[in-house]
C-alpha cells in the first residue's frame, strides 16, 4: 500500500478532522495519502458528479456512512481498487470499522492481517426505443415505484426470456447480498450473506398477497417492463441516482462482470454487525 485516497462525507467537520488525521498517519508511515470531501449529488438524477480517484491509488478509505460508501463505490466503477469504510457512529453494514478503532485495524491492515471480500454488485440500464438512456452499477439495489404511492403500478419481469410475474403492488425492489440489508429488509425481503451470490427481487405492497420475495441466481438476465401506462414511475438505483421510466422503457438487470472489493477488517464479523444494528438478542 503506497498510496491511499480518503474521501470523507461533505458537511460533517468530524469527518474532515479524521480524514485529515489519518492522511498525517499515513505519511508518517511513508504512504501517500490525498483527502477529497464526497461531492453532494443530493436528490434522484440521471446525471452525477464523479469524485476524481487518481489512478495511482491502491486503496480507498471512506470515512462517513453506509450513503457516503455508496456513492464512492459508484464513483470507483469497474476499477479493482479495495475500499475500507469507517463510520462515524459506531458500525455501519458497508462501513464496518468505527472511528475509534480506526487506527489500532489499519495498523493491522498494514501489516498483512486482513480479508479483501468481493461484492456482487449488478448492472441496470434502461433501454428507450432500442437505445440505451441509462446505465449504472449499483451495490444495493435498484427500486421501481411511483412517486404518488396512492395508485398500484403493473410490472412485467422476465427471468432469462421466461416471464415470472406480474407485480401489481407500490414497487419492486431488486437487491443484491449486500442491500438485503438495507431497503429489501424493510419491505419484507430476507437478509442474505453477503458473500452469496444471488438476486433478489421484492414486491413492494404487492396489491396479491401471493407476490412473495423470490431468490435468484446471480447469472440470470432479468428484463422489466411497465405492464400498463402509468406516470411518476422511478428507478432509483442505491437510492441516489436514477430517472423516469415510461410505458416504452426496458430495464435490463444482470449481474456486473466487476463486483466491489471490500476490505475486511480482522475484528469486525458481519453477524456481530446484523446483532448490533437490527437489535437481536435485545428485550
Amino acid at each position: 500500500m503506497r498510496h491511499v485516497a480518503i474521501v470523507y462525507k461533505r458537511m460533517r467537520p468530524e469527518a474532515q478532522k479524521l480524514a485529515e488525521q489519518l492522511r498525517e498517519w499515513f505519511e508518517n508511515r511513508r504512504i501517500t495519502a490525498i483527502c477529497k470531501e464526497n461531492i453532494d449529488n443530493s436528490g434522484v438524477s440521471c446525471l452525477y458528479q464523479k469524485i476524481e480517484i487518481p489512478k495511482t491509488v491502491e486503496t480507498v478509505i471512506v470515512v462517513g456512512g453506509d450513503g457516503t460508501f455508496l456513492s464512492v463505490a459508484r464513483s470507483i466503477e469497474n476499477r479493482p481498487i479495495p475500499i475500507i469504510g469507517i463510520n462515524l457512529g459506531g458500525l455501519g453494514f458497508l462501513t464496518e470499522v468505527s472511528a475509534e478503532s480506526c487506527f489500532i485495524e489499519l495498523e493491522k491492515i498494514l501489516d498483512g492481517d486482513f480479508e479483501i471480500e468481493e461484492r456482487m454488485r449488478l448492472r441496470v440500464s434502461v433501454l428507450r426505443n432500442g437505445k440505451e438512456i441509462f446505465s449504472h452499477r449499483v451495490l444495493n439495489d435498484a427500486v421501481i415505484n411511483k412517486g404518488a404511492l396512492a395508485r398500484i403500478i403493473d410490472l412485467a419481469v422476465s427471468i432469462d426470456g421466461h416471464l415470472l410475474s406480474h407485480y401489481r403492488g407500490d414497487g419492486l425492489i431488486i437487491s443484491t447480498p449486500t442491500g438485503s440489508t438495507a431497503y429489501n429488509i424493510s419491505a419484507g425481503g430476507p437478509i442474505v450473506s453477503p458473500s452469496v451470490q444471488a438476486v433478489i427481487i421484492t414486491p413492494i405492497c404487492p396489491f396479491t398477497l401471493t407476490n412473495r420475495p423470490i431468490i435468484l441466481p446471480s447469472h440470470v438476465t432479468m428484463h422489466i417492463r411497465l405492464a400498463e401506462d402509468a406516470t411518476d414511475v422511478t428507478l432509483t438505483c442505491d437510492g441516489q441516482i436514477g430517472c423516469l421510466i415510461t410505458l416504452s422503457d426496458e430495464l435490463c438487470i444482470t449481474a456486473s462482470a466487476t463486483p466491489l472489493r471490500l476490505i475486511k477488517a480482522p475484528d469486525v464479523d458481519h453477524f456481530d454487525i446484523l446483532r448490533t444494528k437490527l437489535k437481536w438478542g435485545q428485550s
